[in-house]
């Protein structure tokens, strides 16, 4: 499915933002080994991760499909990608 740059910061946005959460649950959590998980912390944090993995696996497989579509190397898409989504250019300029 070919896709547009803007799609790709969006969906890199929602793997970060997934990574964020996956890591907010970790601190709140404490190290599983120290402090034993109940079953709903577990099923809440696997259910996270698998967010996490998924989307981020997505954005990876869509960049290399871009980056096959516009000619150009897969590295260079997802540098730019992930320069636009860390460091956004305010409404209006181009």
């Amino acid at each position: 499915m070919a896709r547009t740059f803007d799609e790709l910061v969006a969906m890199q946005r929602a793997a970060d933002q997934a990574h964020t959460r996956v890591e907010e649950l970790r601190d709140q959590y404490g190290p599983p080994a120290h402090t034993p998980w109940t079953e709903l912390q577990t099923d809440t944090y696997e259910t996270a991760w698998r967010a996490w993995r998924d989307l981020a696996r997505d954005v990876q497989s869509a960049m290399t499909e871009y980056a096959k579509e516009q000619g150009t190397s897969r590295t260079e898409v997802e540098a730019d990608v992930k320069k636009a989504v860390r460091h956004p250019q305010p409404e209006g300029d181009g």
